[in-house]
């Protein structure tokens, strides 16, 4: 959690913080405290056989699988109004970015508690989640190599890009008919690791 809020306090001394550098903080926090946090909570469960006995127990998937993602959620959600108080990041629109913001959130922390049931202890957690937080939380910043290699284009659809593209229609004034692909691709994102964090959900209920 200090990194990002650290990254927030450094860049507030600028005297105007650009979009990019408001959402490589934002980037940086989901990737960094929903993706890893969640990550290190479910693989610290594995490591204690803990989940082993939710998974055993009469609880549904959604019940198991909510429970274990409010409080990462929650962390995630207070570092980032926290960042956006040091930075001075002011929406022009508020309700699109909260609820842009709030579904990238939520699809980080299910994409963590997928990697936390792949892994085998809080160690390799440590180590798979690096280069999830380099390419996620500072994808934007890959701009000028996308532009340079075409065939990096593909990461101009991970959700930090999208985000961002998000936003800065926002500021241009754009509504939601001016923003739903953006909407639609970060959905996909989630549906897609939903889908994926129930089968391999599924596949450890059953595992020895």
């Amino acid at each position: 959690m200090l990194v990002p809020v650290a990254l927030a306090i450094f860049c507030s001394r600028m005297d105007e913080v650009p979009m990019e550098v408001n959402y490589l903080v934002i980037n940086l926090t989901l990737a960094s405290v929903a993706a890893y946090i969640q990550c290190a909570l479910i693989a610290e469960e594995k490591e204690k056989n803990t989940l082993r006995g939710l998974m055993l127990s009469p609880a549904t998937i959604p019940e198991i699988l909510s429970g274990k993602t409010l409080v990462t959620l929650l962390i995630t959600i207070i570092t980032i109004l926290l960042c956006m108080t040091f930075t001075g990041y002011q929406p022009a629109n508020m309700t699109l970015i909260s609820a842009a913001v709030l579904l990238s959130a939520i699809f980080y922390v299910i994409f963590g508690t997928m990697l936390g049931m792949l892994i085998r202890s809080v160690v390799d957690a440590s180590v798979l989640l690096l280069p999830i937080i380099l390419v996620f939380g500072f994808g934007n910043m890959m701009t000028p190599m996308i532009e340079m290699y075409p065939f990096l284009s593909f990461l101009e659809y991970l959700p930090s890009f999208q985000l961002l593209e998000l936003a800065v229609k926002v500021e241009e004034g754009k509504g939601f008919s001016g923003v739903y692909l953006e909407f639609l691709v970060i959905g996909v994102w989630f549906l897609l690791t939903v889908f994926l964090t129930v089968l391999v959900y599924k596949k450890r209920e059953v595992d020895n």
